[in-house]
């Protein structure tokens, strides 16, 4: 072992929370790194993240003999996730990449549990499109109820909704503010902001109805004076993506502007960490567009993006898109999805670029630089396939 630290923290001078430690041998280096607090899956894009920047950092500082091999080692709930991922990773960068299961043996009640590193066997992309995928949940029928259509015609340009099992759920520019649903055969309203009580719309409370719609329209928009507000700043990326469901034309005229499916969810969730979609679109000549939006610095913007490809991916493969109709009767093309990841020319991670290079030349990814002042309205400033 010739050197064992810890990751950068947050704050400078603060340790952070991945192990990396180099290893010696007569013709070699090994990088070894793996999370010292628990994980869980949706931690997958972080780690890999943090390990292949320090893995490709470390070997341009290093002389011979050369760094050649890069070990992760993970707990068992990141581990059917990470070899997902490092399947879609470049073959030459993949193949010198091992796994390692942190797995604890018991060895009787007189001695503490005994930790031994299980070498996981890699997946191969065949492999990975062979695995079981089930279709994925019914998309609930949008059916505007007849107040959710009252409070929309107050700011049509603002306020769109979201089915949901029972009901719909109200966003101002993206920031759910009130929830519309059936209770013993009556529609009820219920209101209030992430972090406030929610209050069911009535005589007594029609005045704090009034309060919180006239704040949404002084602090959440463009225009607003207080850029600090909590209006303001929460929920950035449900924003951008409002402005975009409106008019996806603004990020690529070739996509059709309608259905974009926002928040698409591939599966119910589970083990392997699953998170919506942002957007998930159509282009004119067939092929389907998985788009991840961020608004600010975000180091997993691309592996997020290449997650999302692979479950979209699979779905198509199988057929579960078309036979859903979720485009109507337009024909899909049979050829992978395209990744299209936006952020504001500002906010783009600085090892963006180097990660994306990370990824396998046939996954084609794309990057949008879109203005910083984007709440006004969405334009592209640059656009440049990265890998």
């Amino acid at each position: 072992m010739e050197r064992a630290r810890l990751s950068p923290g947050a704050r400078r001078g603060q340790p952070g929370r991945y192990a990396r430690i180099i290893l010696r041998q007569k013709h070699q280096r090994i990088a070894v790194t793996g999370c010292i607090a628990s994980s869980r899956a949706s931690d997958a894009d972080a780690f890999l993240s943090a390990a292949l920047l320090w893995f490709t950092r470390a070997g341009e500082r290093t002389r011979a003999p050369y760094i050649q091999q890069l070990w992760l080692v993970v707990e068992n709930p990141v581990l059917k996730p990470m070899l997902q991922r490092i399947a879609l990773l470049r073959e030459s960068l993949g193949q010198t990449i091992a796994v390692y299961e942190d797995v604890e043996e018991d060895v009787g009640e007189a001695v503490e549990p005994v930790a031994r590193l299980q070498k996981a066997e890699a997946l191969t992309r065949k492999e990975l499109w062979k695995r079981r995928t089930a279709r994925f949940p019914p998309i609930p029928l949008n059916i505007p109820s007849e107040i959710t259509n009252t409070i929309v015609g107050g700011a049509p340009e603002a306020i769109d909704t979201v089915s949901a099992r029972h009901g719909q759920t109200l966003r101002y520019f993206g920031l759910p503010f009130a929830r519309v649903r059936q209770l013993l055969g009556v529609e009820r309203l219920w209101f209030g902001v992430e972090g406030s009580r929610r209050r069911m719309l009535d005589e007594t409370t029609e005045a704090e109805w009034q309060s919180l719609f006239s704040s949404l329209v002084q602090h959440r928009s463009a225009g607003a004076s207080d850029h600090y507000h909590a209006l303001y700043r929460n929920a950035g990326e449900a924003w951008l993506e409002s402005l975009l469901r409106r008019d996806i034309t603004r990020l690529d005229p070739g996509l059709i502007i309608a259905p974009v499916h926002a928040q698409f969810r591939t599966a119910r969730g589970g083990v392997t960490g699953v998170r919506p979609v942002d957007l998930l679109a159509l282009r004119h000549d067939g092929r389907l567009v998985v788009i991840e939006l961020k608004v600010s610095e975000a180091r997993e913007h691309v592996l997020q993006g290449v997650d999302y490809w692979q479950r979209v991916e699979a779905h198509r493969r199988r057929g579960h898109i078309s036979r859903a109709k979720l485009f109507g009767d337009r024909k899909i093309k049979d050829e992978p999805p395209l990744i299209y990841l936006v952020a504001p020319t500002l906010r783009v991670h600085p090892s963006f670029t180097t990660l994306a290079r990370t990824i396998a030349a046939d996954i084609e990814i794309y990057r949008f630089d879109i203005n910083d002042d984007w709440r006004a309205g969405v334009r592209v400033m640059r656009r440049i396939r990265v890998n």
